[in-house]
């Protein structure tokens, strides 16, 4: 029988794609919009891109997930220093639709690994200023003071670099703003209202509130399984070394690296300190903490990859100085967030 009327396919709502949203997922059975490349995540985690035409239906296998994106561009006013927030980096970036990176798309990885529903412009924005201050305090950025056109552009190739493996996005412009209309009264709130919650969070919570903890710990161990594969990848494929010690240093790393990420692989549930035996909340939340200071040891690593790629002048004797801290620090916290105290233990 020949069928006259087919149902189309449902679309997903895309008007916010480019303007306040980044990425949306999609349900199964819904069209791609037009001009938004489809991004499909399995249940393991590894994303692919999708070859279906705009308007056709997205073909989703059990436990996977999609999400189509808009490639910008997007212009963002990122504040680099929290001390002043009244001096702004007007930003513009875009989302290679193509991006030919030889360990994959990095976009791609970042909805898989973080992404939880609909990514909003105004997310990632917060997303990239927390990234480039860091890289600013760590030293990974350099933006002095009435920088000259050399300096600034330095600071301009090490901000892409940055935001390219960190977030999979391409800085096409960046220029210095006045902000106006700071409220310095609703920051100084601000901040003093972070403080409570996180003098809150320090204090053993109710039975209720266990999820929350439990969320946050997944998700630092999810970006920690799919993510060090890739820092591993970036360090073998990033700066070569030079010299027999700096080799043996690189594999050496390459080797820490991946225990770690067995370790991953391998971390107990938070809930639990043995089978059949549940782990108290302060004990919970101790080991959330393990992970999301974990998860900042991560980000760091991103961003000195980000100088490996770009190291010219600067000796890959103290980046690899800087790299065994950071390997070391995701060590340490791995084992941190293994372990169970000796308390729990008697109990």
């Amino acid at each position: 029988m020949i069928p006259f009327f087919r149902r189309p396919a449902p679309a997903v709502d895309a008007c916010a794609l480019g303007r306040t949203a980044v990425a949306v997922p999609l349900q199964p059975g819904c069209g791609a919009p037009p001009g938004c490349p489809v991004v499909i995540v399995d249940a393991d985690g590894r994303p692919r891109r999708a070859t279906t035409p705009a308007g056709k239906k997205v073909e989703l296998r059990p436990g996977e997930l999609a999400w189509a994106f808009h490639p910008g561009p997007y212009a963002v006013d990122v504040v680099p220093y929290a001390q002043a927030p009244e001096i702004g980096l007007r930003t513009t970036f875009a989302i290679d639709p193509l991006d030919p990176a030889p360990a994959g798309k990095r976009f791609d990885l970042y909805l898989a690994a973080e992404a939880n529903g609909r990514v909003d412009l105004a997310r990632l924005k917060a997303a990239v200023e927390g990234a480039v201050r860091s890289a600013l305090a760590q030293g990974a950025l350099e933006l002095p003071p009435c920088a000259d056109i050399d300096e600034w552009n330095a600071f301009r190739l090490g901000l892409n670099q940055v935001l390219y493996l960190r977030f999979g996005l391409t800085v096409d412009d960046c220029v210095p703003v006045d902000l106006d209309g700071v409220d310095y009264a609703a920051q100084l709130a601000a901040r003093a209202a972070g403080a409570t919650v996180a003098t809150a969070a320090a204090i053993p919570a109710a039975a209720p509130e266990q999820v929350e903890p439990a969320l946050a710990d997944a998700k630092a161990l999810r970006r920690l399984f799919l993510e060090l594969p890739c820092v591993m990848c970036g360090l073998r494929l990033g700066a070569l070394p030079s010299g027999q010690d700096q080799f043996r240093r690189q594999q050496a790393l390459l080797q820490r690296l991946d225990r770690v990420s067995v370790a991953i692989t391998t971390m107990p549930a938070l809930v639990l300190a043995a089978p059949g035996q549940p782990l108290a909340i302060d004990e919970q939340l101790r080991r959330m903490r393990h992970s999301r200071r974990a998860t900042a040891a991560l980000d760091e690593a991103w961003a000195l990859l980000a100088r490996l790629e770009g190291a010219q002048g600067e000796p890959l004797a103290a980046l690899y100085d800087e790299a065994e801290r950071i390997v070391a620090n995701l060590e340490t916290e791995c084992a941190g967030r293994r372990a169970v105290c000796a308390a729990q233990e008697a109990a």
